[in-house]
């Protein structure tokens, strides 16, 4: 006889053990920098005085991190860190720069086939699809920027045909994969070595593009979960879009959709719609210290942090296990520039909350000899269960930052 070890199947329904919560990461950029008076707190530790953007969010300070002094070693170029504000690849913006895998689609890697979705990339501008996602070849994965199209794809199944089509779909899709694969080896022969280099980076996108391909067609045979929210509108002004995202955010957590999500809010091009802000914004991040721009700059930003007051709220207030959703769940905010009337890619507004950290901190770096941001990347992935000490251009975890 053999023995059999002890099986999860062989336990009574009642002697089981509850499932472990799931950790989850949202990644939150704003593309225009934040004002760095009105922002950074004075003071170090926990004993910080907090700015007025922070305290909008006073009621979770024992929830959130702070940090000042922190930037990713190599990356400059004004607005083109933004490719890299999750990757830190060095020299956006030059014609050598070659983006490399993000936080998100590194820790999708282990954990994104646990979830219908692997990782959900959003985006809140006034057009395209440009994304914080990147894969290990450095492509970018497009970002959806309709709420109602996230709302759709997350939770509305359509009828047996037009899931039979989608399937139908997703197989002709392999298949396509497959062809342009074997052609491409065969041609791959002829090629001198820079050549084979761009076609091995091809190689690599196509494997990544048909992994999700199967994954998603295992899931389209799950039924999708169901919510008592209806679908939101697409509305156009800046802070409806951004409330609309953050909601759905929430719910696809609270539904395990997806454990890993990223947005990028572009601001580029929105105007108005805000009360005390009649110029575009972009205009307004060079405001050039002239204190009407600086004033309707402070309640464009301002805007930005009542959103994510209420994000943090809705996920304090849902349960799941018992437990706040924001104890599970690292929510980084931040921007690509330290200061955008300069472009200055130094000293990055960075604040990080829940997921089990011990918080209620500033973490005060040297501002002229900026700690690695890739750090606390570091730290992130460890949290999310990953067995790494190294990201990017880190050199270890966030110094300061510790699990609760």
């Amino acid at each position: 006889m053999l023995p059999l070890p002890l099986l999860d199947a062989m336990r009574p329904a009642w002697s089981r053990e509850p499932e472990a919560t799931p950790r989850r990461m949202l990644s939150i950029c704003t593309n225009l920098g934040l004002y760095e008076k009105n922002f950074f707190p004075t003071g170090a530790g926990t004993d910080y005085q907090p700015s007025p953007y922070l305290d909008v969010l006073k009621d979770w300070r024992s929830q959130l991190t702070v940090c000042s002094g922190t930037s990713h070693p190599d990356v400059a170029g004004g607005h083109s860190a933004e490719a890299s504000f999750l990757t830190a690849a060095p020299q956006p913006g030059t014609a050598a720069f070659r983006n490399s895998i993000s936080i998100d689609q590194f820790a999708s890697d282990a954990i994104g086939p646990q979830t219908r979705v692997s990782s959900l990339p959003l985006v809140v501008s006034q057009s395209g699809n440009q994304s914080l996602s990147f894969t290990s070849s450095g492509v970018m994965l497009p970002a959806e920027r309709s709420p109602s199209a996230v709302y759709k794809a997350l939770f509305t199944s359509g009828d047996a045909a037009s899931a039979a089509r989608h399937m139908a779909d997703l197989r002709v899709g392999r298949s396509i994969l497959d062809v342009v694969a074997t052609r491409a080896a065969s041609l791959q022969k002829t090629l001198g070595p820079g050549d084979t280099a761009r076609l091995d980076q091809y190689f690599t996108a196509v494997r990544e593009v048909e992994k999700r391909l199967l994954a998603a067609e295992q899931w389209e045979k799950t039924p999708k979960p169901t919510v008592d929210v209806p679908a939101p509108s697409d509305g156009e002004q800046l802070i409806e879009r951004l409330g609309a995202m953050f909601e759905l955010i929430r719910l696809a957590f609270l539904t395990d959709s997806t454990r890993l999500i990223t947005l990028l809010i572009k601001l580029d091009g929105f105007s108005g719609h805000i009360p005390g802000v009649s110029e575009e914004s972009h205009n307004l991040s060079h405001h050039g210290n002239r204190p009407d721009k600086l004033a309707q700059l402070r309640n464009l930003e301002l805007a930005q942090f009542q959103q994510l007051a209420k994000l943090f709220k809705g996920l304090q207030e849902t349960n799941e296990n018992a437990v706040p959703l924001l104890n599970s769940t690292m929510v980084l905010f931040g921007s690509n520039l330290g200061n955008g009337n300069s472009h200055d890619t130094r000293n990055l507004p960075i604040l990080l909350a829940g997921g089990g950290f011990r918080h209620g901190q500033h973490l005060a770096f040297d501002r002229g000899q900026n700690y690695p941001l890739p750090n606390l990347f570091v730290s992130m992935l460890q949290r999310l269960g990953l067995e790494t000490d190294r990201f990017a251009s880190s050199t270890g975890t966030m110094r300061g930052l510790e699990s609760a």
